[in-house]
């Protein structure tokens, strides 16, 4: 079945593939972060997830008469940071307008949220694609409140209303992806930028982070766009690339079949990776803006703004851009270690201790990596620290053990969390260095098997590797492998 699976998309992506050389696909995202405040957006009401049904609401919450929305300032300063970050201007006087549409999960009738005046806008942001450096315009990032959530059952609909008046900032970019390998890769930065900034935990399983993506097609060369369809909630980077590629290709379907394509919100349905109608799109005007009686404008200082700037810390390109000059690691090493911030500085303070950055580099990318992601454990909780990691580099780099022997060091590290230099010791691997120590198990080796002395002797330069291996069989792994191989070409060759 999986087999019929992957030949079915190995087809659809071929005849992709084909349809995308003479149309272009126009993408845009909106993607939606929950602010990481302890309380909603205009009301004192918890943002804890895991609270029970309904639990985290009030009047405010319930948008019942006489209750009055007070704006959230850690949700201001937050916004005001990520904008910051998106390289956006930051408007001194923004405003909350109402905008207006009836949804069960939505009590007050309307959603507070910023219209014509948004707090961020004119921004950009930069990440690579296959090494190649783009950069997308960011429109606007606007503070809004979330909605409630609407759970199905059979047919009956349940509400919880703990996520109504959730801080959310939305940012939208302009329509400058063409790809949906670029729309995904443009969507992990930003979820890179929120956590790095910790404005958001970028939890998509949760809900915190959710993304929205705008689709036409046109026909390459054009200018003109074709009719956008918003593709809505899509919660992993994966199904952001594998709902537009299937959306991407129905638009070219209807082009080429003559059939209009109606500008609309669909779903994305995972298990048939097929997008369905939910609804007509609605126009700015269908909602009904104006701006919030019950909110004065949003006024935020410049100094405000100066002091938020001073804390940013240094962003993933800038820092994997640092990190290859700095370091001269390859593109891939930098962007892979500066992924998350706590890996980032992982990496930075073993590079520093041990003075090799590129070994220290290899050891994150190969063995640490694995390890943590086999047993999804995050580099916070790490069994191996960083310092003890810079001292295994060290140990290797002054042949106090070979590489050999520090795979068993690191595996022990892994299991019970001590420093290499404690468990060569107590296990026994110091590597062995003496000279005169190896030259006694290299003539042991050699007198021992005389045959094979015979036939290598005769052209068989091959048994060389058995030589070697004998060698540290005798020595027990322990022989330092460059001393071994002088000494040992010697004897066999005098």
């Amino acid at each position: 079945m999986r087999g019929k699976r992957l030949k079915k998309e190995q087809i659809f992506r071929r005849g992709y593939q084909m349809a995308t050389k003479r149309w272009e696909p126009v993408i845009g995202l909106e993607v939606h972060a929950q602010l990481a405040t302890e309380s909603k957006m205009f009301s004192s009401d918890s943002t804890t997830f895991a609270a029970g049904d309904n639990e985290n609401s009030s009047p405010v919450s319930l948008g019942l008469p006489g209750a009055l929305p007070v704006v959230n300032r850690k949700a201001v300063e937050l916004s005001v940071k990520m904008g910051l970050a998106l390289n956006c201007s930051i408007r001194n006087v923004s405003r909350f307008a109402r905008k207006n549409y009836f949804y069960p999960d939505l009590p007050k009738g309307y959603q507070i949220s910023q219209f014509d005046e948004p707090l961020c806008e004119e921004g950009f942001v930069e990440f690579f694609v296959d090494g190649e450096r783009k950069k997308i315009r960011i429109e606007r990032a606007h503070m809004e409140e979330d909605a409630g959530k609407s759970i199905h059952h059979g047919g009956h609909t349940l509400i919880n209303l703990n996520r109504a008046g959730v801080p959310l900032l939305e940012i939208v970019s302009g329509p400058d992806l063409r790809s949906p390998q670029e729309a995904a890769e443009y969507a992990r930065t930003i979820r890179q930028i929120l956590r790095y900034l910790e404005v958001c935990d970028g939890n998509l399983e949760e809900g915190s982070m959710r993304c929205d993506c705008n689709v036409s097609v046109r026909e390459v060369g054009t200018e003109k766009f074709g009719t956008k369809v918003e593709l809505k909630n899509i919660n992993s980077f994966r199904f952001v690339e594998k709902a537009l590629e299937y959306e991407i290709q129905r638009q070219i379907d209807c082009k080429e079949s003559g059939e209009e394509i109606i500008q609309e919100t669909r779903l994305y349905d995972s298990t048939k990776n097929k997008t369905f109608s939910m609804r007509s799109k609605e126009n700015a005007h269908d909602y009904r803006y104006f701006v919030d009686p019950d909110l004065l404008p949003v006024r935020v200082e410049k100094d405000w703004i100066g002091k938020i700037r001073a804390t940013l810390p240094e962003l993933p390109v800038a820092r994997s851009d640092r990190f290859r000059s700095e370091y001269e690691l390859p593109q891939y090493d930098a962007l892979v270690l500066t992924q998350e911030k706590e890996l980032a500085d992982y990496f930075e303070h073993a590079a520093k201790k041990s003075m090799q950055p590129k070994a220290a580099s290899n050891w994150i990318m190969t063995e640490l990596l694995r390890m943590l992601n086999d047993q999804k454990i995050d580099i916070q909780n790490s069994p191996i620290s960083s310092d003890h990691l810079a001292e295994l580099v060290l140990m290797i780099d002054q042949k106090e053990i070979s590489g050999k022997m520090a795979k068993q060091v690191f595996q022990e590290m892994w299991k019970t969390s001590k420093s290499p230099k404690e468990l060569v010791k107590s296990l026994g691997l110091s590597q062995i260095t003496d000279e005169a120590e190896i030259q006694k198990i290299v003539d042991k080796v050699v007198s021992g098997n005389e045959s094979q002395l015979a036939d290598y002797r005769s052209g068989k330069t091959k048994l060389y590797g058995f030589f070697v291996g004998q060698a540290m069989k005798e020595s027990q792994g322990q022989a330092n492998p460059e001393i071994l191989n002088r000494l040992l070409k010697k004897k066999l060759d005098s």
